[in-house]
């Protein structure tokens, strides 16, 4: 296999998820299911003012839960957060640091109100990573982070990508679990009232 290079591998290893176990999954997602809390005092995105968490996040009439450090044990989150986290911080503030993409964080980010909102931004900002992976070709995998990583400034963007491949996977596997958990919890419901 001499034609295959470290970037198309990686990028087939992210795009094989999304098209071959996740996208298709998120379609259909209802307003309902994005903002569904499964157990009290769940983290979501709210519109600004609404809610009792200690911190809110976002530039716009949407807000996210958020406090550092991070209570023990952590809140369940809602679809919407997760969705909200994987957008803002897996992959616009990479896409931002790396990529050329307008500067944001959990505090700037215009959190969508609706679920067919946040599954554009998601499809927007895994395109712009898609897209910013292909155009490092071999010799960017190489390259340092940089600062924008931290304590991990010194590790080559190869490393950075394997960790965002790991944090999709997994951050919208759960997406997909809460959806599953969301139907047969409402179908069981459904069956015991009729």
């Amino acid at each position: 296999m001499t034609d295959q290079t470290w970037n198309a591998l990686l990028r087939d290893q992210l795009t094989w998820h999304w098209t071959g176990q996740l996208r298709d999954r998120l379609d259909g997602l209802t307003d309902e299911e994005y903002f569904w809390e499964p157990a009290p005092g769940c983290w979501s995105v709210r519109p600004r003012g609404a809610g009792t968490a200690p911190v809110r996040a976002g530039s716009g009439a949407m807000t996210i839960d958020f406090a550092l450090p991070v209570p023990d044990p952590p809140p369940l989150t809602t679809i919407a957060w997760r969705l909200g986290h994987v957008i803002v911080g897996v992959l616009a503030v990479r896409n931002a640091a790396h990529f050329g993409r307008e500067p944001t964080d959990y505090g700037a980010f215009g959190y969508a109100a609706t679920a067919a909102g946040a599954l554009a931004q998601l499809d927007e900002e895994y395109a712009t990573w898609l897209a910013g992976v292909e155009a490092l070709g071999e010799a960017g995998l190489a390259r340092p982070c940089g600062e924008a990583e931290g304590p991990y400034a010194d590790r080559p963007l190869a490393a950075l990508v394997l960790h965002i491949n790991r944090e999709l996977i997994h951050h919208l596997a759960e997406v997909c679990l809460l959806r599953d958990l969301y139907l047969h919890t409402h179908r069981r419901t459904r069956r015991e009232t009729s």
